[in-house]
């Protein structure tokens, strides 16, 4: 298999042997433990009235492997933010199991962190305040979060600005603060809500490759909702295409491309262009009718 081909693997339900082993940095191919599962997960909210509640996500069944980043995709109202939410423990599945790291999830899970669209800083609060406040939460020392939170905002190329407010920084600055605020949480998962949907596209770009670089150099393992099909080629390993409501997974496609710690590199290539075609075709994008 050359590495401009992509390889599409499609299949009705995927399980855990689909994802026996990942590409390691070096290209390297190792098995790695199952660190996000999915077992025959549905999901449906209780109504008023007590009938029979339809079903959000349905009969999901999926596994990610440690330092793997997975992207999620599928049609408005598929139920993506609900499955990241049971990923978290934040909602508790209908029917199913969820596992990260080989435990059953039954309550908020302190492995795992959130990004989302917002950033969510705090306007009072100074840029080096608000990376601080998952540790202040936690009780890590005064000391210890302080020299965490400098050394998160430096990779995120925002040394020089600790003291400044929210107010005072452009949203692309805000969204790289956000990312150092879940980092210095040191998540060994991180569930990614469409994080850079709102900014412009070179920012966007730019967000991107800081990100897939940490993803790729820290072997942090990731599951990232996004509209936006050529950012999931950019960023993936394999990407999890659902169906419209009740969402399932109708097919995955690995992403035998390299590059994956550099998504502006990976974009030139040729064999990106079939694999973003191929998306579409999933997701009927340009069909009468079609959401998106």
């Amino acid at each position: 298999m050359t590495t401009t081909s992509p390889m599409y693997v499609v299949n009705e339900s995927v399980t855990r042997e689909s994802t026996a082993a990942v590409a390691a940095p070096g290209g390297d191919v190792t098995p790695n433990r199952v660190e996000i599962e999915f077992r025959g997960v549905s999901k449906a909210f209780p109504q008023k009235d007590q009938q029979q509640a339809p079903a959000v996500v349905k009969d999901l069944n999926f596994a990610i492997r440690k330092g793997e980043v997975v992207s999620l995709i599928g049609p408005s109202g598929c139920g993506k933010s609900t499955l990241l939410n049971m990923g978290s423990g934040l909602y508790s599945a209908t029917t199913g199991t969820v596992m990260v790291a080989g435990q059953e999830v039954k309550g908020p899970v302190k492995r795992v962190a959130f990004m989302l669209q917002k950033d969510l800083l705090m306007p009072w609060r100074t840029i080096q305040k608000n990376v601080e406040v998952g540790m202040e939460i936690a009780r890590v020392p005064k000391a210890e979060r302080q020299a965490i939170a400098r050394d998160m905002l430096a990779k995120c190329h925002l040394a020089g600005f600790e003291k400044h407010y929210p107010f005072q920084l452009s949203g692309g600055m805000r969204q790289r603060a956000a990312l150092a605020r879940t980092l210095a949480m040191k998540p060994d998962v991180l569930f990614l809500d469409e994080p850079f949907s709102a900014l412009d596209a070179q920012t966007k770009m730019v967000l991107q490759q800081d990100l897939a670089n940490t993803l790729y150099n820290e072997q942090k393992t990731a599951l990232f909702i996004t509209h936006d099909l050529a950012e999931a080629v950019a960023l993936s390993d394999r990407i999890l295409v659902m169906s419209s409501r009740p969402g399932t997974i109708i097919e995955e496609i690995t992403v035998d491309l390299p590059f994956r710690n550099n998504p502006l590199e990976r974009r030139k290539l040729p064999g990106t262009g079939p694999l973003i075609g191929r998306l579409m075709e999933l997701l009927h994008v340009g069909d009468e009718g079609s959401m998106h």
